[in-house]
């Protein structure tokens, strides 16, 4: 682990082969630097400073996050514990820190929030219906797609009670069998159901349910890539009573 040290004055007195590993800089190059100044990135100068502060005041600070600037420019992350250090009278002379270098893990950190970020921005704009309910079935999904075919806006849908809410009687039991197995781990493709809209009108959906599950596994809700199918489902009604009304002129015909 790295450890660093300084005196009363901010100046570096300790600096073991881990941080100059870490850093790249030897004993030699940091010995009577302000470890501050020279070593901190700028936007962290003021809390870590004061943190080093406190410690030489005796207040003690465990597991806080700072940046710091290695021999060749790289960002080095860094999880310190500050501890007074004292004299045999008990004075405080200095901080020595013990750190954990959390550079690979802060960029995977940041690697998930961007991938995060990306995944949401495909959500709202995707040129088709997305819903998500959690395992109590409650809307958490329900992107710009959805919005516009429906009326009902993200607000106006969230936290409501999908199946209830938004589904015609008629479909209840079915939907709720296909997101009850979804929150199982069974997923299902391509089933129709009615979303109603604000102006009391049905859109018919095409509609795909996965399972959605958190970072250990487990199932935390339902999450669907739909197909709005509305017009095609006229059509198809439309030929079915076209075929109806020609089978029966058929059937009647006096010829």
């Amino acid at each position: 682990a790295p450890i660093f040290g300084i005196d009363a004055g901010g100046l570096v007195n300790e600096w073991n082969q881990k941080a100059v590993e870490i850093m790249g800089y030897s004993k030699d190059e940091v010995f009577g630097k302000d470890f501050v100044a020279c070593f901190i990135t700028t936007e962290y100068r003021a809390p870590v400073k004061y943190v080093l502060d406190m410690a030489l005041c005796g207040r003690e600070t465990a597991n806080f996050e700072m940046t710091l600037f290695s021999k060749d420019g790289r960002r080095v992350e860094v999880l310190l514990n500050a501890t007074t250090r004292k004299d045999a009278t008990g004075i405080p002379v200095g901080v020595i820190g013990v750190g954990q270098d959390i550079t690979e893990r802060k960029e995977i950190e940041i690697q998930k929030v961007q991938v995060a970020q990306e995944l949401q921005a495909f959500i709202e704009t995707a040129n088709a219906p997305i819903l998500g309910i959690d395992s109590e079935g409650r809307i958490n999904v329900w992107n710009n797609k959805a919005a516009q075919i429906t009326g009902f806006s993200n607000q106006e849908a969230v936290g409501r009670d999908l199946v209830r809410e938004f589904i015609t009687e008629e479909y209840w039991t079915s939907v709720q069998g296909v997101l009850d197995l979804a929150l199982q781990g069974i997923e299902t493709a391509n089933f129709e159901f009615p979303l109603s809209t604000t102006d009391n009108r049905l859109v018919e959906v095409l509609f795909n349910a996965t399972t959605r599950r958190d970072a250990s596994g487990k199932v935390v809700g339902v999450v669907g890539v739909g197909q709005e199918i509305t017009q095609r489902k006229k059509m198809e009604n439309e030929k079915m009573r076209i075929a109806q009304e020609l089978r029966i002129f058929i059937d009647t015909a006096n010829a």
